[in-house]
């Protein structure tokens, strides 16, 4: 029997052993020999593990979670800091972040990507940099040395700076290019400028269509307004300001699996719910890690999968989870109470104080630890007239 095979059967044998564990051990194995008895001995302690680490029956898992996330959470910093030591790109970390992910924000404050190259590319800078450029928003006025509106002639003259054009990988054809795709009227080239003529307007639509010629795209994605290139671990990895990952995805070069985003709601968008809960679960873990805070994992697994159990990212707010709650009394007591009373006494809801909110509020015992089980007695009864009554058993209900 081949050690997988074994160690499979030894799984199902104790029972509670993730098959993630059961691959985890097997990689640890290779190369090693261990005799059947060591390895049962093992796996019955791994089994002991699996049991303690498992959530009693009853536990107050969300109360834990939050206040395991919430305590430390108080120690957090409210900076913004430069991503990896570089100036050019900042990235919202600590308690702001935090709360832009347990807000599931449609537009996160710093939305930034990782995005990492396939084999052919990520070795080579030149073909790092042709990547890059074509991510990069490169516009008419990125590439020009000056823009002037001439109100006499009616035109709008842009003379392009030939040191930018090298830089960003551009002719002077593809700005005509643009141009001609964006702006109205007739356009001349002579050497490195460029002659908008639009013809009879009046100054104010010249004006407008000056703020239009400079604004026009030539290149990249729309969003991502700087990149930057760095070797990191044996391979260019290319950073971005701004997030479009759907259309970087697409991209020639660009190694779909690897490449990751900060904006939650794109990955949702984009690869899909399981997608968007793991990025949730990285994203806080990240940045309780950056903060020296230690949080167990599966408190922030659990807030994911309170954020996406339906299908759609909610937000944990009066918007989303904590005003979807089935109790009225646990919706008042977090926002708008009044609201929340008015409307459940309009609909007559009934409040069956199910919870731990509800029952606080109410001044009852609250249904965890001994308020959880029911106690109830077997009547009494009289074995004989002579003999001594039995006391009744207790039975969990």
């Amino acid at each position: 029997m081949t050690t997988k095979k074994l160690l499979e059967s030894l799984a199902s044998k104790y029972g509670n052993i993730p098959s993630c564990v059961v691959e985890e051990i097997e990689k640890q194995l290779r190369g090693r020999k261990v005799t059947r008895e060591k390895l049962e001995e093992i796996m019955s302690r791994i089994a002991e593990e699996c049991e303690k680490a498992m959530v009693e029956p009853g536990e107050a898992a969300g109360t834990l979670a939050a206040q395991s996330i919430g305590e430390p959470g108080t120690q957090m910093t409210l900076n913004t800091f430069h991503y990896a030591g570089v100036a050019e790109i900042a990235i919202t970390l600590g308690l702001p972040r935090l709360i832009e992910i347990v807000d599931a924000r449609k537009n996160p404050s710093t939305p930034v990507m990782t995005i990492y190259l396939e084999e052919e590319y990520r070795h080579d800078k030149e073909k790092a940099r042709e990547v890059a450029r074509k991510i990069e928003l490169t516009t008419v006025e990125d590439v020009a040395a000056s823009t002037e509106i001439d109100i006499a002639d009616n035109k709008i003259h842009i003379r392009l700076d030939p040191k930018r054009l090298e830089s960003h990988g551009i002719v002077v054809d593809d700005v005509v290019e643009a141009l001609e795709r964006k702006v109205r009227g007739k356009i001349t080239v002579d050497g490195n400028k460029v002659t908008v003529d639009p013809g009879g307007v009046s100054p104010a639509d010249l004006r407008r269509i000056g703020v239009k010629a400079k604004e026009t795209r030539i290149k990249g994605i729309k969003g991502i307004d700087r990149v930057l290139i760095r070797y990191e671990n044996g391979e260019y990895v290319i950073f971005t300001e701004g997030s479009r990952l759907s259309e970087v995805l697409e991209l020639e070069g660009v190694d779909s699996t690897r490449t990751t985003t900060n904006h939650i709601l794109e990955v949702y968008e984009t690869l899909g719910i399981e997608a968007a809960r793991t990025a949730i679960i990285t994203e806080t873990a990240k940045i309780m890690e950056e903060q020296g805070l230690e949080v167990d994992i599966r408190h922030i697994m659990l807030v994911a999968d309170v954020m996406t159990a339906d299908g759609t990212v909610k937000q944990i707010g009066r918007h989303g989870v904590s005003g979807e709650k089935a109790s009225v009394l646990a919706r008042a007591s977090f926002e708008v109470t009044v609201n929340h009373l008015l409307e459940a006494s309009m609909q007559g809801e009934v409040d069956n104080l199910s919870g731990i909110i509800e029952n606080v509020i109410v001044g009852q015992l609250i249904p965890l630890g001994t308020g959880a089980v029911d106690l109830a007695m077997k009547p009494l009864q009289e074995i004989g007239a002579n003999k001594q009554t039995p006391r009744g058993e207790a039975v969990e209900t």
